[in-house]
């Protein structure tokens, strides 16, 4: 009687550890996040003269869509995709001139799976496909002990600093000589960003928007130098689960081989731009 007992006891145990793995392997949650990014609108001044309101204003309207986007990010304990919502997307400027160029920029999905330390982002720039690839190194995060509450969820500050891999799409200023010096002395240098995060260990996952992750919980806001990203709301399980697929196509080149495509191809249509050519209206009538 005591052995039958005590098969019964191993056999429920089994049961409610394969069930507790099965719940844990099947775990699914999904973050929605408002980014909005802040451009520096001097850069557009014509002849170095003082930019109107009027000019501002149509400026942000032009560039709202490139500047202020909505994005989901599918998560389970290992891994993630963070991709913009479809539902929201709306047509950018497609045409001609900078703003069908800039709209080239827009980032791919992200695929990050932090136990196996992979980050791959699915891009497309000027009709080419590439699978930028890294190996995930985590932030120095300096874990802070102020908190504040982002809906339903308490959150911890921790901040950093990283290198930024993004590429200005703004024209050169249109300034005096030493404006351009500027730029041009600056173009070489690295550029760090302050990062500030907000995480929530109340969903315990090593996750979080675009290329961030490695702290004890979710991150639900993230500021890093001109963009912030805020969860506006998170699913956990929901009833359709997303299946979480690595990118695979595309031609594979690292976050430094890509950043360096890109500037060669920035540097082009500005050359372009300056002989009045990649904008309505560029260059002279017939």
């Amino acid at each position: 009687m005591k052995n039958n007992n005590t098969t019964i006891f191993t056999l429920v145990l089994l049961l409610l550890v394969s069930v507790a793995l099965h719940a844990q392997q099947d775990f699914q949650g999904k973050a929605y996040y408002f980014s909005k990014t802040t451009m520096d609108l001097s850069r557009f001044n014509r002849g170095g003269e003082q930019m109107t309101e009027q000019r501002k204003k149509e400026l942000e309207t032009r560039f709202k869509s490139m500047l202020e986007k909505t994005y989901v990010l599918t998560f389970n304990k290992e891994e993630s995709i963070f991709v913009e919502d479809e539902k929201l997307l709306s047509p950018v400027n497609s045409g001609r001139g900078f703003g069908g160029f800039a709209s080239s920029f827009a980032p791919g999905p992200q695929y990050k799976n932090v136990k196996e330390k992979l980050y791959l982002q699915d891009q497309e720039f000027f009709g080419k496909q590439f699978l930028i690839k890294e190996d995930m190194e985590p932030l120095e995060w300096v874990m802070g002990k102020e908190t504040k509450q982002i809906g339903q969820y308490l959150c911890f500050k921790a901040t950093a600093k990283k290198v930024s891999n993004e590429v200005g799409f703004g024209p050169p200023r249109r300034g005096n000589d030493d404006d351009k010096e500027e730029d041009a002395a600056k173009k070489d240098e690295p550029k760090i960003v302050e990062v500030t995060a907000w995480y929530t260990p109340q969903i315990p996952v090593s996750q979080g928007p675009a290329d961030y992750w490695g702290l004890p919980g979710l991150i639900l806001e993230v500021t890093a130098g001109d963009t912030v990203m805020l969860c506006s709301k998170i699913v956990i399980n929901p009833e359709e689960k997303t299946e979480i697929k690595a990118p695979r196509k595309g031609s594979v080149v690292t976050q430094a081989e890509y950043k360096e495509i890109v500037t060669k191809k920035m540097e082009e249509f500005r050359a372009n731009r300056g002989r009045g050519n990649g904008r309505p209206g560029g260059g002279r009538g017939r």
